[in-house]
């Protein structure tokens, strides 16, 4: 089974993703779990791809950045993802191509049908086709205060307060807003409400899946 957890960023997504992993474990499901932006990978290959697209802006060109989300993407889909179900286990991605196509596409004005082109060439069908996939959604106002105490804790490689997309201002927030419901309602993909507790999100989670 193949999993997605997708949603702008401090909608908590990866939080959600841990937590449903080891719901699963607990259940005795062998689970693979890991974020297709490479933060938290082990792989010094992807982690190097992952800092040159988030850890400052480095003047990269856009439709660059597209086709390093891409190599990051399709490598981790390859190493993990493809094992990992071919073995009959779960696996759950946080993130997946729509957020290349909604912050590239929407937000930075790539077009849209070449990065769309790009995935289809490079990415196995099985990958467009997850068993269960949700967007998370937030509120400008609850976003920008889970911001602030995630750049107040910087307990990252580089600051977050740094990272490309979320040092971006509110107009650039607004575009990915309407681009995440866009894409929702164009490739029929479910929303949830992440503005409660995690305990609460997780639960609405589990019942938007049918876990």
């Amino acid at each position: 089974m193949h999993i997605v957890i997708e949603g702008q960023d401090a909608t908590g997504k990866d939080t959600q993703a841990k937590k449903l992993a080891e719901y699963l474990r607990a259940q005795g499901k062998t689970v693979v779990h890991y974020a297709e932006s490479g933060t938290g990978s082990t792989n010094p290959f992807i982690t190097e791809i992952a800092r040159l697209n988030y850890g400052s802006d480095q003047g990269i060109d856009h439709r660059t950045r597209v086709m390093l989300y891409l190599i990051n993407r399709y490598e981790q889909w390859r190493t993990l993802a493809e094992p990992a179900l071919k073995n009959g286990d779960t696996v759950i991605t946080t993130r997946n191509w729509f957020s290349t196509l909604i912050y590239e596409g929407y937000g930075a004005g790539v077009s849209k049908p070449l990065i769309i082109k790009l995935h289809k060439l490079v990415m196995p069908e099985p990958y467009f086709r997850p068993d269960k996939i949700v967007f998370f959604t937030l509120s400008d106002e609850a976003r920008n205060k889970r911001i602030g105490t995630q750049t107040a804790e910087a307990n990252t490689k580089w600051t977050r307060k740094d990272e490309i997309w979320k040092s971006k201002g509110d107009p650039f927030q607004h575009k990915l807003n309407r681009g995440y419901l866009d894409v929702a309602k164009k490739f029929d993909v479910p929303t949830l409400d992440a503005s409660g507790t995690i305990d609460e999100v997780f639960e609405d989670l589990k019942k938007l899946f049918n876990l």
